[in-house]
C-alpha cells in the first residue's frame, strides 16, 4: 500500500513513522523542499500544496491509495480537493472548508443552534494570502475599498442595526495559531481595529467567558469516539495560548456534557472518516465551541502527550483502520497527567539538572512516611539556555522551540503546584 501525507512539516514526522512501522510505502508532498517530513518519508514530492489543481496531478502520478492525516492548518482544503478528485477515503474538501473557514463554521453550526452568538465577516477574500485560490494581491486603492467596507461594518454595528457586545475579538477568517488576534471593548477599539486589518479576510464575534478544554477524537464510520479530553491552561486575551494541557478523567462531570456537544457539532458539520481536533469553551450557559478541524492536534499531543495518557496512538490506529486492520481509538484508562511548555518572561539564570528535578519532585509530591503521593517525570525536553530572554508567549510559534516538561501526579492542582516550582528552578 501506498500512502501520501500533504503538508511535511515536523509535526508530520509521527504520522509518518507510524505508516511506515506497519508497512506502508509513505510519499510526502510539500512545497517547501527542506520541510523535515520529506525527509522522514519513502519518497518526497515537492510541490506547491497552495495549488491544489498541482496537488492533485502530483498524487496521482504516485498512485497514491489513500492519505495521512497530520496536524496541517490553512491548506487542509488541499487533502480534501485530492480526496474527491482521485477518490480517496477520508475527509472531502468540504468538509475541510466548513472548518478551515471560521465564518463559514460559525453560520453553519449558528444555524442549527450549536453556536449562538454575533459573528461578522469582513469583505477582502480575493487578497487573502492565506486562503487557497487567493486571486492576487491588493492595490493601494483595493485596501482604501476594503477599509471603506470595514468602516461600513463597524458604524453598522455601532449604530446597532448589526448586534454585538463587547468584549469582541477580531481574527482571521482563514487564521490559525492565535495570529493577528485583537481584542476590541468599545466601538472606537471596533473602527480602528477594523481599519488596520483592511486588505485581510478576518471575522469579528463576541467573546465568552469559561474554561477552555481541547478534544482528540475520532470520526470513523459516523461514530465519534474521544480519545483524550484535555483542560487547557492559557494566558490571558487577546491570544489565550495553550501554556500546558491536563488529561480529564471520564468520571468528571464536564466529560459527558462536552462528549455529547462534540458529537453533535461533527454531526452537524458532517464529518466522517477522519482524526479530529477541537478547541470547546464550557461557558455558564454550556459548551461552545471555538473551532474544529479534521486533522489530529498539534504541539507534541497526538504523537506525545495523548499516546502516554491513554496508550490510544491515534495515528497508528488510522492507519490500520486504512489497511483494513482490526483497530480501536478507545482507551483502556486515562492516566492523571500533564504536559507543561516553559510558558516564562525573563532571562533564564540557571537550567536545572535531572537530580535537582528529582528532588523538586521528591518534595512536590509531600514524600513522607505518611502518604503514598508520588509525582513522576515522565518526559522532560529542555531547549532554554542560561543567558536566555524570553519574552511574553504571543502564539504557538513564541512558545513551541523551548520545549516542555510531562508529569504524572495524583490530581490536577498537585501538578499545578510542582509547575510553579519548577519555574522557579529557572530564575
Amino acid at each position: 500500500m501506498i500512502a501520501g501525507v500533504i503538508g511535511a512539516s515536523n509535526e508530520a514526522i509521527h504520522t509518518i513513522e507510524e505508516a511506515k512501522k506497519q508497512g506502508v510505502r509513505v510519499i510526502a508532498f510539500d512545497g517547501n523542499p527542506d520541510a523535515e517530513g520529506l525527509k522522514a518519508a519513502d519518497k518526497a514530492v515537492v510541490v506547491d500544496i497552495t495549488n491544489e489543481e498541482a496537488t492533485i496531478e502530483a498524487v496521482r502520478q504516485e498512485k497514491v491509495d489513500f492519505l495521512l492525516t497530520a496536524p496541517i492548518g490553512r491548506y487542509l482544503t488541499t487533502t480534501g480537493a485530492v480526496n474527491d478528485a482521485l477518490h480517496l477515503p477520508g475527509i472531502t474538501k468540504r468538509m475541510a472548508q466548513v472548518c478551515t473557514d471560521k465564518y463559514l463554521f460559525h453560520e453553519t453550526l449558528n444555524s442549527a443552534g450549536l453556536r449562538n452568538i454575533n459573528c461578522y465577516a469582513t469583505d477582502a477574500e480575493r487578497f487573502d494570502s492565506d486562503r487557497t485560490g487567493a486571486e492576487g494581491v491588493a492595490t493601494n486603492k483595493d485596501i482604501e475599498e476594503c477599509k471603506a467596507r470595514n468602516e461600513a461594518l463597524a458604524k453598522s454595528i455601532i449604530s446597532g442595526e448589526m448586534a454585538l457586545q463587547y468584549p469582541a475579538i477580531l481574527k482571521p477568517r482563514y487564521g490559525s495559531g492565535s495570529r493577528g488576534i485583537h481584542i476590541v471593548s468599545t466601538n472606537q477599539d471596533l473602527l480602528y481595529a477594523l481599519r488596520e486589518v483592511a486588505g485581510i479576510s478576518y471575522v469579528v464575534e463576541e467573546c465568552l467567558e469559561g474554561e477552555e478544554y481541547g478534544v482528540d477524537a475520532s470520526v470513523i464510520d459516523g461514530r465519534t469516539t474521544i480519545v483524550l479530553l484535555r483542560h487547557k491552561k492559557n494566558t490571558p486575551m487577546p491570544n489565550r495560548q495553550a501554556v500546558a494541557y491536563h488529561s480529564v478523567q471520564r468520571s468528571e462531570k464536564v466529560y459527558a456534557c462536552i462528549e455529547d456537544y462534540v458529537r453533535r457539532v461533527v454531526a452537524c458539520v458532517g464529518l466522517d472518516e477522519c482524526l479530529l481536533h477541537a478547541d470547546v469553551l464550557m461557558t455558564k450557559d454550556g459548551p461552545f465551541m471555538i473551532e474544529m478541524s479534521p486533522r489530529p492536534s498539534g504541539h507534541n499531543l497526538h504523537n506525545l502527550f495523548t499516546p502516554l495518557c491513554t496508550g490510544v496512538d491515534m495515528a497508528a490506529e488510522y492507519v490500520k483502520r486504512r489497511l483494513g486492520r482490526p483497530f480501536s481509538f478507545v482507551p483502556k484508562a486515562v492516566r492523571t497527567m500533564m504536559i507543561h511548555y516553559f510558558d516564562y518572561t525573563g532571562v533564564v539564570v540557571k537550567v536545572p539538572s535531572h537530580a535537582k528535578l528529582g528532588v523538586l519532585l521528591w518534595k512536590c509530591g509531600g514524600h513522607a512516611m505518611w502518604t503514598k503521593s508520588q509525582i513522576k517525570l515522565i518526559d522532560w525536553k529542555c531547549r532554554l539556555r542560561f543567558g536566555d530572554t524570553l519574552h511574553t508567549v504571543t502564539d504557538g510559534h513564541s512558545i513551541m522551540d523551548r520545549g516542555y516538561y510531562i508529569l504524572e501526579g495524583d490530581n490536577e492542582q498537585q501538578l499545578e503546584d510542582c509547575a510553579r516550582s519548577i519555574r522557579g528552578l529557572f530564575f
